[in-house]
């Protein structure tokens, strides 16, 4: 591992602890980074709805790696993003690296506010992860069995975290990043069907897809005790944003990274070697 110094910029990730954010701060303390992880139970700590612990957590930051959770879309997230920026700009932060949607106005108005901020920056525009069907909200249904949900025959190209974390990664290292929109997906448009298929030939038994109703979707997601943030994200998701807009690959992680992003199918096939699908025989 690289060693740090004392006096080495900081660098803030912001959701440090969640899929992308845990990933670019490992990555970035391997090359031998100073990573502050913002959280709510790191220290100093940092919490979205508590704007008065921002100074703390930016104290010493040259660096920001920006995610908002749940998602971009919700309310109340332009205004936060804004506050972030403008209390960063005081803080004498010099770059921002955004965590962005496709497809969501929302969070391109987000983005904006980013590139509008006088400090270097880049956005990082993702596609759905594929690491939700291992790391979030989908891995029961894989675990069980069947892929439950209110997605029809529409396709995504799926990128994976690892490739979103080595693209933050390198705009938050490294000079050439400034001023760029890298839309990053997978390079392959696949279906909730086609992910069944390429997760049973990684676990070796079968996993199907059922198209369910968007209502009865919500309803079950309810029933079950999910966040209200969730449900909220998922319910934007499946009635707006896949409905086909996204149905086309992009060049972000070969134009970040000079190589191609990596498959859902290699993806599953990692994934299921880690054990973490293996169900009781």
């Amino acid at each position: 591992m690289a060693t740090q110094t004392d006096n080495a910029p900081i660098t803030l990730a912001i959701g440090g602890t969640g899929k992308t954010g845990k990933r670019v701060a490992d990555r970035l303390i391997k090359k031998g980074h100073k990573v502050r992880i913002g959280s709510r139970s790191s220290f100093p700590s940092f919490d979205w709805d508590k704007e008065a612990g921002w100074d703390a957590a930016l104290e010493g930051v040259s660096n920001i790696y920006i995610t908002y959770s749940p998602d971009l879309a919700m309310p109340g997230a332009k205004d936060a993003i804004s506050a972030l920026v403008q209390r960063a700009k005081l803080k004498g932060v010099k770059r921002l690296v955004l965590l962005s949607g496709r497809g969501e106005q929302e969070a391109q108005d987000c983005e904006q506010i980013v590139a509008r901020s006088g400090l270097e920056w880049t956005v990082v525009r993702a596609s759905w992860f594929s690491q939700n069907f291992s790391e979030g909200a989908f891995i029961d249904m894989v675990l069980g069995g069947a892929i439950t949900l209110p997605a029809g025959d529409t396709p995504e190209p799926f990128v994976d975290v690892d490739d979103i974390a080595d693209v933050a990664v390198a705009a938050l290292s490294e000079d050439g990043h400034n001023g760029e929109i890298y839309e990053v997906t997978g390079p392959r448009l696949i279906t909730m069907a086609d992910i069944a298929a390429d997760l049973s030939a990684a676990t070796g038994r079968e996993i199907i897809f059922v198209d369910v109703p968007h209502d009865a979707f919500i309803e079950e997601l309810t029933k079950s005790g999910a966040p209200e943030d969730v449900i909220w994200m998922l319910d934007y998701l499946f009635s707006t944003v896949l409905d086909g807009r996204n149905a086309h690959l992009t060049d972000g992680v070969e134009r970040a990274l000079g190589r191609s992003p990596k498959d859902f199918a290699d993806y599953a096939h990692e994934v299921a070697a880690t054990g973490v699908w293996a169900t009781a025989a």
